[in-house]
């Protein structure tokens, strides 16, 4: 009778490899044995038995004649000479299931498994005359039981993706624990199939392990070694007569080791991924069983390997892919952070900042300026450190200096030592730098060299990285030298078309105010001005030019001078604004075509306060700050710029001493809060109700309310006010900028 379990699952398909397993299968479970043995008389006197119950019980003479007690007595020892006694005494069956017996004497013992049937004899008259034992051994079916929940133990923690050594360690015990005497070794072959490397063996010594960890493939290199590189199984017997083992014999004495049989491991597509190894320590052939044991295992092992593989595979692409996109993400920090503030120097703080600990513990970037090499920026993870590193300076033609000959050359640098030349290389333990070139147009202008310490050491990773890095930081400086260069042109230009000193007025007190909106490359259209006519009188004006920029600056220009040098000239306000729209309506057309908003006028200063007269042309109404209110002073007239002969009128003003006259653009009144709000004029004459005394508190009211209301939002236009304010002759008067 055979017993064949069901199939385990294993990596290969229908076809031969399945068939040579089912055959593997059918070698380990093997077939069972019947017992049969008839005994006579309460002595249970064996009177005859089947050559299959001697062999079983390790009797190599059939005897019979003889009490069972006497003929074996490890069987009375195991409690089944009372059950004999019992089935005699009683006359009825008995069965026991699976019941455990230790079969033979000495080194000679084993432990079987059977189903056991006893019966009672009777005689022609119905009496017991003796007993009749049955017998099935399950000791096959107890192993195919025990191999199918450890092989399906293991399998389960494979597809668990169990730690591939817990795998395979739990795999050799199994086979330790199921073939006493047998040594289990795996060892792994390296991605290029050349080498094997050690995986698991847990009864073989550390020193054996160590030993063999790396050995080669190739014939005559071990059993092992042999069978990865023939992709075979080899069997060695007797490893102190077999050539395999030569140079290895000393070392399996040592071990005490006699015989190995190793079996290669294969993936489904053939390749090698390790080898199967059962050792034992006397000198010995495998049976059928010991083979199709190996062969079930090894392809166990496979199933964990090629699965180790695959999530060692896609664990190193999860990796990569993080690598990507944190590099991604240092990347675009970097850029955000280095062009945050257009300033040529913190960009290189910035730079240096973003470097430490990121990619080095220390780093400098030195530039280039007048021929010479500053040190512009350094980082380290210590105060100490970053001092020293800073008191260094490079030297720009020594041939000596890694920075020096970066800059000469365009050409990233690393070693992995100290730089050359002079420094505190040792008092800071640098053991490695990566030097790289920052350029700009194809003009190398400064250096970022990072420096390490300890192991580390710089890859072709943290090379790209770092050039990458410098290149991003390359644009940004560029970008922050031209935008230095640009604001400052802009500043000088505004200031050009603006007052550079307020003057000192009789009988008045002047405060004005400008604020440009965005940062300041552009040039403002906003302007005021003030200056002395003949025979003791004063212009004011302030006004706004459509656009912003370089025509905007013209026209701003233009205004300006053609009012300062016709004001004289022409009998009053009035007139000066006609001329100043005949300018605007024949300039040419590069120098812009955008029309103007203008508040003109006179003042004279008498006794009683000033005397004004003014002409508005489509800007926004002054105001006129009394004891009694804030008033808008009504003044007609359009935009000047558009039409050839504008219609304009003029409105005289008397303010007596405390009052003031407030000229604004509408960059205050269409100040916008975060509810997208205007200030508006409303606000604006709240905010002047009840009207401060004198120039510079009304300014700073004006101005307070307009910050409060907007929260310090960025401003979309630009801001200019004028403050003019009576006061006595005697009274001395203030300024503010």
């Amino acid at each position: 009778m055979t017993s064949t379990p069901e199939r385990p699952a294993v990596p290969h398909g229908p076809g031969p490899a399945a068939s040579a397993e089912e055959a593997d299968l059918r070698s380990l479970f093997g077939e069972s044995t019947t017992l049969f043995a008839s005994m006579a008389g309460p002595a249970h006197l064996l009177e005859a038995a089947n050559p299959a119950f001697f062999t079983a019980v390790g009797r190599t003479a059939e005897r019979t004649g003889l009490p069972l007690g006497q003929l074996m007595p490890e069987f009375a020892e195991q409690g089944f000479i009372t059950l004999l006694d019992r089935v005699y005494r009683t006359g009825r069956p008995c069965v026991d299931r699976n019941a455990r017996v230790l079969l033979g004497e000495g080194t000679g013992v084993r432990e079987a498994f059977f189903d056991f049937t006893y019966e009672p004899r009777r005689d022609r008259g119905g009496n017991v005359m003796g007993v009749r034992m049955i017998g099935m051994e399950t000791t096959q079916v107890n192993h195919a039981q025990r191999l199918t929940a450890e092989h399906r133990a293991l399998l389960e923690q494979i597809a668990r993706q169990a730690p591939l050594a817990d795998v395979l360690e739990g795999m050799a015990k199994v086979i330790e624990d199921l073939s006493p005497g047998v040594l289990v070794s795996v060892l792994l072959a390296d991605e290029d199939g050349l080498h094997l490397r050690h995986g698991t063996a847990p009864s073989l010594p550390a020193f054996y392990n160590q030993a063999i960890d790396g050995i080669a493939t190739g014939d005559g290199v071990g059993s092992c070694g042999t069978a990865a590189h023939r992709g075979q199984r080899v069997i060695v017997s007797d490893i102190a007569t077999d050539p395999f083992w030569d140079d290895f014999r000393g070392l399996a004495e040592r071990a005490g080791l006699a015989a190995c049989w190793s079996t290669p491991i294969l993936g489904r597509d053939g390749h090698l991924l390790g080898t199967f190894a059962m050792y034992h320590r006397v000198p010995r052939a495998p049976a059928e069983a010991d083979l199709a044991l190996a062969g079930v295992f090894a392809d166990t092992a496979a199933l964990a390997i090629e699965r180790h593989h695959a999530e060692q595979a896609r664990l190193a692409a999860e990796a990569g892919e993080k690598a990507a996109r944190d590099d991604l993400a240092f990347l675009l920090k970097a850029s955000t952070t280095l062009s945050s503030d257009l300033h040529y120097a913190q960009t290189f703080e910035r730079l240096a900042a973003l470097c430490v600990p990121a990619l080095a513990p220390l780093c400098a970037v030195d530039v280039i300026e007048q021929g010479r090499v500053r040190r512009i920026a350094t980082a380290a993870l210590t105060a100490d450190a970053q001092q020293l590193l800073a008191s260094h300076i490079p030297v720009y033609d020594a041939g000596d200096d890694a920075v020096a000959r970066v800059l000469a050359s365009s050409l990233t640098e690393v070693a992995r030592r100290a730089p050359t030349g002079p420094g505190p290389w040792q008092d800071l333990g640098i053991t490695g730098y990566l030097c790289v070139p920052l350029t700009d147009r194809g003009q190398t202008f400064a250096t970022l060299t990072l420096l390490t310490t300890g192991d580390h050491a710089f890859d072709g990773h943290a090379v790209a990285l770092a050039e990458e890095l410098a290149r991003r930081a390359a644009t940004a400086a560029g970008n922050a030298r031209q935008y230095t260069q640009r604001a400052a042109l802009a500043r000088d230009l505004q200031a050009g078309l603006l007052l550079p000193d307020l003057p000192t007025l009789p009988g008045a007190e002047l405060a004005t105010y400008y604020h440009p909106a965005g940062e300041g490359l552009d040039i403002g259209g906003d302007f005021y001005d003030v200056f002395p006519l003949d025979g003791g009188g004063w212009a004011f004006m302030l006004g706004d030019v459509c656009g912003r920029g370089a025509l905007a600056a013209t026209t701003t220009a233009l205004v300006r001078h053609t009012a300062r040098a016709v004001a004289s000239f022409l009998p009053g306000p009035e007139a000066v604004v006609q001329a100043v729209n005949h300018a605007l309506i024949r300039r040419h057309g590069s120098h812009g075509t955008g029309f103007v908003t203008l508040v003109y006028g006179h003042f004279t200063p008498t006794g009683a306060g000033l005397e004004m007269e003014l002409v508005r042309a489509g800007h926004t109404l002054p105001l006129h700050l009394t004891e009694d209110g804030t008033h808008p002073v009504h003044c007609d007239g359009p935009l000047l710029g558009v039409l050839p002969d504008p219609q304009l009128c003029s409105r005289r003003v008397n303010l007596a001493p405390g009052e003031s006259l407030v000229l604004y653009t509408d960059g205050i009144t269409e100040a916008r809060n975060s509810a997208n709000e205007l200030f508006d004029e409303e606000r604006l004459t709240q905010a002047l109700t009840p009207p401060p005394p004198r120039a510079p508190a009304v300014l700073d009211t004006l101005t307070a309310a307009v910050h409060s209301f907007t929260g310090g939002r960025d401003i979309d236009d630009d801001q200019a006010v004028l403050v003019l304010t009576a006061t006595h002759r005697d009274t001395d008067t203030d300024t503010d900028t």
